[in-house]
């Protein structure tokens, strides 16, 4: 078999169409303006950091000069497919894959900090009004009675706690900036690794990535709860396992560690992988298995504090699951909640019961026969599983294609095909609702599992084999007595 020959115009041709995928991977990080990184040394040199050795599929077969000087290099190609199969192409694509979730999750972050330093800087100056009243009736005491500068002064004192509020959010808002630059920066790093593909330490590229994503895990971290207000665009992290089925990271354990559990199917499955890291989870690989003495029900599970919480199967019997001890320690009823297809949600799979976690606890969000049938949410305890307070929302389980906790608020969809929306919001602190209209894109039509992360603020979703994560917006408002 004859081996193809190209100048080193056909390997800028193969450059150009990574480039391109790249730019339409991440818009926002690649080209910034049009921006080109110039770079030093020979096209030898360049040529021979790109592809090394033959045992990578490339080889310098001579080098030499055209008439303007430009240097003209003949190589040896492999098949075309073996680029796909070059290690650090691999590694710069994960790479920049995962500097496009910091991006998206700092977008998020952006808008959610910018409107709640508006509202703070508000605040700033309804405080400074007053303040300004009260020294004019300390300065002339006969210009307010005495009634009314009590009223005042105690008014100043509720608006005092808003001031390190603010310094906060100050503080917070000069961090976006910085992590914006610094990624910024790193992305003119990946264009030139683009370029040169080869030539940079991926390990100290890594551990940037990870300070970044450290870093804005804690800036998140100082935010409180919020109402939704918006879903970012799909992040599809691996394409795996069967059409229905369940991720996770535990909600409650402290950011270091990393650990993802993965249960395909929805019914009788006993097998519950573990994953040492997200990265691991994506690749397929460190995983050790845990066999559930108990089959499982559904997809609503949830991990919460180094336990699994799960339906067992054909009961309304919830499980709570040891991993380090890989043990039972506690299983209890849900009374009256239905089970095995009685009310689940639009989709099936023995959804009956759903078990969340948000910022206030754990939950389980079910319909019993004396509520007809509409979506019932319990706030469980998590060492008991007793239920501790109920609520009935009002609307049918059987017409919500999803639902999940969020700061103490249950969303529903209104469908589990493509075009659905967050289209209902119970609010469990005032025992209300309302209908809402918060779209998000169901890339892949079928989602059986939906569940937030308060650990993260992500949305993890199970959706016809691809595990998916979706960034929220949080819209947070900070209230005065005199509101």
């Amino acid at each position: 078999m004859s081996v193809p020959m190209l100048k080193i115009g056909a390997v800028l041709s193969t450059m150009a169409m990574v480039t391109n995928w790249m730019s339409q991977t991440l818009p926002s990080l690649v080209g910034l303006n049009g921006t080109t990184i110039s770079r030093g040394g020979t096209s030898e040199r360049i040529v021979s950091a790109l592809y090394p050795s033959p045992e990578e599929g490339w080889q310098i077969y001579s080098s030499a000069q055209d008439a303007d000087g430009k240097c003209i290099c003949t190589v040896v190609a492999p098949a075309q497919n073996m680029c796909n199969r070059d290690p650090r192409s691999r590694q710069l694509r994960q790479l920049m894959e995962k500097v496009q979730n910091i991006s998206q999750s700092m977008e998020v972050l952006d808008l959610r900090t910018y409107r709640d330093l508006q509202y703070v800087r508000n605040t700033e100056s309804l405080m400074k009004v007053v303040d300004g009243k009260l020294k004019v009736a300390s300065e002339n005491p006969r210009s307010l009675n005495p009634k009314g500068f009590q009223e005042l002064k105690d008014k100043v004192t509720q608006l005092l706690p808003l001031l390190p509020v603010l310094e906060q959010y100050k503080a917070d808002a000069k961090m976006i900036l910085r992590l914006r630059e610094e990624v910024r920066n790193l992305s003119l790093v990946l264009m030139a690794i683009q370029e040169e593909m080869g030539a940079y330490d991926y390990e100290e590229l890594r551990q940037r990535v990870l300070l970044l994503e450290t870093r804005l895990h804690s800036c998140m971290q100082k935010l409180g709860c919020g109402k939704l207000t918006g879903v970012s665009n799909p992040i599809t992290v691996r394409a795996s396992g069967s059409r229905f089925g369940s991720w996770m990271t535990d909600t409650m354990i402290p950011s270091s560690d990393n650990r993802v559990w993965s249960m395909d199917g929805y019914f009788k499955g006993r097998r519950v992988l573990e994953y040492r890291t997200m990265n691991d989870f994506m690749k397929g690989q460190n995983f050790v298995q845990h066999l559930l003495p108990h089959p499982w029900a559904g997809t609503g599970h949830v991990v919460y504090n180094g336990s699994l919480y799960y339906n067992k199967y054909q009961s309304n019997i919830i499980i709570k699951y040891h991993f380090r001890s890989r043990s039972v320690l506690v299983q209890r009823s849900l009374s009256g909640a239905g089970y095995n297809n009685t009310f689940p949600y639009s989709w099936g799979g023995s959804s009956d019961i759903d078990l969340m976690a948000d910022e206030n606890g754990l939950w389980a969000v079910y319909t019993t026969i004396p509520n007809a049938g509409n979506i019932v949410i319990s706030r469980l305890e998590p060492q008991s599983l007793e239920v501790q307070q109920t609520w009935d929302t009002g609307f049918p389980k059987r017409s919500a294609g999803e639902s999940f906790m969020i700061c103490g608020t249950l969303y529903v969809t209104n469908s589990h095909l493509a075009g659905a929306k967050i289209y209902f919001a119970y609010y469990t602190n005032t025992s209300s609702y309302e209908y809402t209209d918060i779209p998000f894109h169901n890339q892949y039509s079928h989602i059986s599992m939906m569940d937030y992360n308060p650990r993260e603020r992500v949305l993890y979703t199970w959706n016809n084999g691809h595990q998916v994560l979706y960034n929220v917006t949080l819209f947070q408002v900070i209230k005065t007595s005199g509101d």
